[in-house]
């Protein structure tokens, strides 16, 4: 890896769900570390908003941006002008910030960023971490000098010219988490096994109802965190062996590393977490009558590779749940020395070579 000295200008953006921010959170402190002055560009008022502007040392700045919706809405008249407006907002940033290249993780804030790169000839990198790419990576490719795929298989749904398999890009900091932390704020007992139970940045509204309808159940069996999603937490449930967040930031790693076993969506990013701290896990992807599919892709690859194991929500019921749940205590052995042989923290460092590779130099 290119090690830069002097002060460069990077512009990150992506957004919409806490997987179109993460890869760029893990890039962030190695950008530092590089001397790189960071603009990040994001909506209004989406997640990425309160996950970046925290951050000292980033500049964040929002951009009028759409949507794409799988019902009918006024919204979707109202969208194209949205974008253009944002590309309008991108290509003034752009022109003021002078950055030397831009990074993209996706999501539908990441369109007009790209298309305004390209209009301004300012070299932009995209991150794709499905299977396949979404709708909004797959209007934005056209844009990008360079493609960087997490699944090899995705190599077959973009442009080969453009595009590099490099794995999961997860972060450093992921590997830094206590066991020991996380039982001291939860009040737990180390020794007893400890299920997590994640449903996305947007919360999993069925997935948060069945598990508390089984919570007598599971908690005989283990002490359960659940990740409730924004505005989803139940403050009159209460169990010892129970704790719900709605959303966690410093204390993730902890309660990640904590975990004995994880059941969760199948978002790339956070089950490529999971992969890389060896954590067994039961995925419910998001069903296809609510989302694009890439999650039930992304579970099955999951599932092949024998990382993981796979419960359609169509499905889910008290027996299907347990029934899943004992085959991954049967197995758990089998499962973690799969994972064993992965090495995850490499990726990074291929984005960062590839954006040393790309960027304008003044």
């Amino acid at each position: 890896m290119k090690k830069q000295t002097s002060n460069k200008q990077i512009l990150l953006t992506g957004g919409g769900t806490a997987g179109h921010v993460m890869v760029n959170l893990a890039l962030i402190p190695l950008l530092k570390e590089e001397g790189y002055t960071i603009d990040y560009i994001g909506s209004y008022d989406g997640i990425e908003k309160d996950l970046i502007s925290p951050i000292e040392g980033v500049t964040y700045h929002a951009i009028s941006t759409g949507k794409y919706r799988r019902y009918r809405s006024i919204e979707n008249i109202k969208d194209p002008f949205k974008v253009l407006n944002g590309i309008r907002q991108s290509v003034q940033l752009i022109h003021k910030l002078k950055p030397s290249i831009i990074f993209s993780k996706g999501g539908f804030v990441s369109v007009p960023v790209l298309i305004a790169a390209k209009l301004t000839r300012t070299p932009a990198v995209i991150h794709e971490s499905d299977l396949t790419p979404g709708l909004a990576n797959k209007i934005a490719m056209p844009f990008a000098k360079k493609i960087l795929v997490t699944f090899e298989k995705t190599l077959q749904y973009v442009d080969e010219k453009k595009a590099t398999f490099i794995g999961a890009v997860v972060r450093p900091e992921l590997f830094e988490g206590s066991k020991e932390r996380a039982c001291q704020l939860l009040d737990f007992n180390p020794n007893t096994p400890i299920l997590l139970v994640m449903g996305g940045s947007t919360g999993a509204k069925h997935l948060n109802e069945f598990i508390r309808s089984q919570l007598d159940k599971l908690t005989a069996s283990y002490q359960v965190i659940h990740l409730t999603g924004k505005g989803l937490k139940d403050d009159t449930l209460t169990h010892p062996r129970y704790r719900q967040f709605e959303y966690v930031k410093e204390e993730l790693n902890d309660l990640l590393t904590s975990a004995d076993v994880i059941v969760s969506r199948a978002g790339a990013n956070a089950i490529f977490e999971f992969l890389a701290l060896k954590k067994p896990m039961l995925l419910i992807p998001l069903p296809k009558r609510v989302s694009r599919g890439d999650q039930i892709l992304n579970a099955q690859v999951f599932e092949e590779a024998g990382y993981a194991k796979v419960l359609d929500e169509d499905d889910l019921s008290e027996t299907t749940f347990f029934d899943k749940l004992a085959q991954i205590e049967q197995e758990v052995q089998e499962m973690t020395a799969r994972m064993a042989k992965r090495d995850a923290k490499d990726a990074i460092h291929h984005v960062l070579d590839t954006i040393h590779t790309y960027e304008k130099h003044s």
